[in-house]
């Protein structure tokens, strides 16, 4: 296997057998996302691919509490020093002290008068500090796990750039897979569309598509970040309600 830069020393793996996903780093992802990953093992943080202005790694949609059609986004001004073929892991934040202030400030807006603010202030404090990383793959990826940790996930966080993988949009995905034991990868609705399930196949690794329903809560999911169901319903009902959808599509649930 050809590996990538990093991958002469990997970092500790997780115990074969278990549920992967393979996502991005996306700031404060929407609840679909948020819902695959927390439904997985582990999650390999994809941060040497190339950064896309039109995608989620640097920015949210915000949904109202009192009015859920109401949104805006929140954006993170980024920097990319390579020009287009940027990657997320090299993607710098124009003016990080500034956009901590005007993301604090937009959050406050949009979920600081709902019943679940305190508790949801208090997690947002370490991806205030990523900021001074100045990098949007450390902020994305941290409010990414803030989120997960305050459902009571007690998965593993491995990233993609530390782990040896062949080019190749499903090869990739499949040796990233096979390198940390996986048994079975976790696909979402985007990823289904392109995936190639060979490489899957010759690895012996199970391909489990991953879809939420379209009603209730998950009406909104492929738009609305994530955020927006904690402040309104809180972590633990958020949790119980992503339990129940893995547990409907045959997901393991093993660290949640």
């Amino acid at each position: 296997m050809t590996a990538s830069p990093a991958a002469s020393s990997l970092p500790d793996l997780p115990e074969p057998g278990g549920l992967c996903a393979v996502h991005q780093p996306n700031l404060f992802p929407r609840l679909a996302t948020l819902a695959k990953l927390f439904a997985a093992d582990y999650w390999i943080v994809l941060d040497d691919v190339q950064f896309a202005r039109r995608d989620y790694q640097h920015r949210a949609r915000l949904g109202a509490l009192d009015a859920p059609s109401r949104q805006q986004w929140l954006t993170v001004p980024t920097r990319l020093p390579q020009g287009r073929p940027t990657l997320i892991r090299d993607a710098l934040i124009v003016d990080p002290g500034r956009a901590r202030r005007k993301t604090m400030g937009m959050l406050r807006q949009y979920y600081g008068a709902g019943p679940h603010w305190s508790a949801l202030a208090e997690l947002l404090d370490g991806v205030l500090d990523a900021f001074d990383t100045g990098r949007i793959a450390a902020v994305a990826t941290v409010s990414t796990r803030m989120l997960l940790d305050s459902l009571g996930w007690q998965g593993q966080v491995l990233i993609s750039s530390d782990l040896p993988s062949r080019p190749g949009r499903s090869q990739r995905l499949a040796d990233l897979c096979a390198v940390t034991g996986a048994r079975a990868y976790a696909c979402g609705t985007g990823g289904v569309t392109y995936l190639d399930p060979a490489p899957f196949a010759a690895e012996g690794i199970v391909v489990m598509p991953f879809q939420p329903p379209t009603t209730g809560i998950w009406s909104s999911s492929r738009r609305l970040s994530a955020l927006s169901a904690v402040a309104a319903l809180g972590p633990r009902e958020v949790a119980a309600r992503m339990r129940r959808l893995a547990s409907d599509q045959g997901l393991l649930l093993s660290a949640a």
